[in-house]
């Protein structure tokens, strides 16, 4: 038996695409054996690009290592199969349209009536209940409707042509996140109660919580004026002769912040300058403020003695990397934040390894990213299923299988 935290557990997959998938990657990872169920149409994260051969690399950071099937819920027997999986479920998770799933018999309701104990989690944009509920919702329309892409409106005024949405998909993955929040507290609640419950998490509900500006502008603060001026979120970025590029942590606009700025440069000078005297005019002076701060920066030759003078005040440098720069670096090889993960094309892809350490615990390795369906014969032979009768469900296409993330079945 695996001595990972949460071997042991079963979880039964019904998701797709970043919110969903994130969670049970995390669940897999923390040693669950998750079985995830895959339509005819197939996981649209299969799509994303790029591919090396015919897996997707994006698929593949999101599901190595849980077990595919594929089937057809559109025929009784594939819901037969389904109902035989989900009766000894720990955990279902579920990231479609509320109804989606009741339309097969598997909704939370439909569940309990033969594992009264599951946790059954549903990841939608704005819950199960409430006018919102059917709206279709990705990433880019939950930031806008949370509050995120005003935000960033106000954060780059004036400072881009044509403002875009953010490239990274946050609502998805704080979403996943806390959806695995929500897991591990209702297996605890489960372990003192015996009670399996429904747990309903909302990606608009997670982008307000995660946004640490919400509590200041609910209350009719503007938090780009002083007292209320937030520190990490302006700053600056600066860039070295060699080319590379450095952020100290903490913005000058606030006021504590500008004073162990001026402490950390021994620049106590800028304290007394009247450009200076409140956050509103550092914003206004920003540009010659700011070159001061460059000016002082580029005196030092060596990071590491730039470092112990700002850390002196309680701030940080961090120098700016692309992926495979933080990848490449002595932190990265010492934690092990790279994992190789089987490309099948006989080779090997390099992916994030998971965020954890534990002591007393250890974590299974990378898994396989599998094919739609590659693993239909040997969890349904698991469920007591005969070569005949696999061959029989292939045949009526009750199973599917296929490797190419487009085109004919196999």
């Amino acid at each position: 038996m695996s001595s990972a935290p949460l071997a042991g557990l079963k979880v039964i997959d019904f998701t797709r695409v970043l919110a969903g998938p994130g969670c049970t990657k995390a669940l897999r990872d923390l040693g669950a054996d998750v079985i995830k169920i895959e339509p005819p149409s197939g996981d649209l994260g299969r799509a994303g690009v790029p591919h090396v051969g015919a897996m997707s690399l994006y698929y593949a950071q999101l599901n190595a290592g849980k077990r595919n099937v594929s089937l057809d819920l559109n025929w009784p027997e594939a819901r037969e199969i389904v109902a035989e999986l989900c009766s000894d479920a720990d955990i279902i998770v579920e990231n479609f349209r509320p109804g989606t799933l009741a339309r097969f018999g598997f909704a939370y309701e439909d569940v309990i009536k033969f594992n009264p104990s599951v946790v059954y989690v549903s990841i939608t944009g704005y819950g199960q209940t409430g006018p919102w509920r059917n709206r279709p919702a990705f990433a880019p329309t939950v930031h806008a409707e949370s509050g995120l892409t005003h935000i960033l409106e106000q954060h780059y005024a004036g400072s881009m042509s044509e403002l875009r949405n953010d490239a990274c998909s946050h609502a998805d993955v704080y979403t996943g996140l806390q959806a695995v929040i929500a897991v591990l507290a209702a297996l605890q609640h489960r372990s003192r109660t015996g009670e399996g419950q429904h747990v309903d998490v909302s990606m608009a509900a997670t982008m307000l919580s995660v946004n640490e500006r919400a509590g200041a502008l609910l209350s009719g603060m503007d938090v780009n004026d002083e007292p209320y001026a937030l520190s990490a979120n302006e700053s600056p970025i600066i860039e070295l002769p060699d080319g590379r590029r450095l952020t100290i942590a903490g913005s000058p606009i606030f006021s504590p912040i500008f004073a162990r700025y001026c402490s950390m440069m021994r620049r106590f000078d800028l304290l007394r300058d009247p450009r200076y005297a409140s956050a509103t005019l550092r914003r206004e002076n920003l540009a010659s403020l700011m070159s001061e701060v460059r000016s002082w920066v580029l005196t030092f030759t060596d990071l590491d003695q730039l470092q112990a003078q700002v850390s002196e005040v309680g701030l940080a440098i961090g120098v700016v990397r692309s992926i495979d720069g933080i990848a490449s670096s002595e932190w990265a090889e010492d934690w092990g934040a790279i994992v190789e993960v089987d490309d099948r094309e006989g080779g090997t892809l390099r992916m994030p390894g998971p965020p954890w350490r534990f002591s007393r615990s250890d974590l299974p390795a990378p898994g396989v990213p599998y094919f739609q369906g590659e693993c239909n014969g040997e969890v349904l032979t698991e469920l007591g299923r005969t070569a005949e009768q696999l061959e029989e469900l292939r045949r009526q296409r009750v199973l599917l299988s296929r490797r190419n993330p487009v085109g004919a079945f196999d």
